[in-house]
């Protein structure tokens, strides 16, 4: 599977982006499609997941009540929806296929920068 990120960009603190995530090739509905987050000199970290078959998500409890994820099934494609966005949340955001909420990833996406101003 090969997956392209898209949809970063700068927004004001306070503001809403989404982040898309477009896979071609077969997913297997034990795969979940997740979304991580990294800026530089820190790990990466995982934001979000969601089960490609049964459709159910997980958060890191830093987005909890803020980001949403979600996937169409028919475009196979996975979306973030990021509300109330705050400056401690600019990095960029990689999505990955494989074990949901680890880096257990069997392919990566190549990352959209997400900026937000304070």
């Amino acid at each position: 599977v090969q997956l392209q990120a898209s949809g970063g960009g700068l927004v004001q603190a306070g503001g809403s982006l989404r982040v898309s995530c477009k896979a071609s090739g077969r997913i297997y509905s034990s795969n979940a499609i997740n979304w991580f987050r990294q800026v530089p000199g820190k790990e990466r970290e995982f934001v979000a997941g969601i089960r490609w078959g049964y459709g159910t998500t997980i958060y890191a409890e830093s987005v909890k009540g803020r980001f949403t994820i979600s996937r169409d099934r028919a475009e196979d494609t996975v979306y973030l929806q990021m509300n109330s966005l705050r400056p401690e949340d600019t990095a960029v955001y990689y999505c990955g296929v494989g074990e949901i909420a680890t880096l257990r990833q069997g392919s990566w996406g190549q990352g959209t920068q997400v900026t937000v101003s304070s």
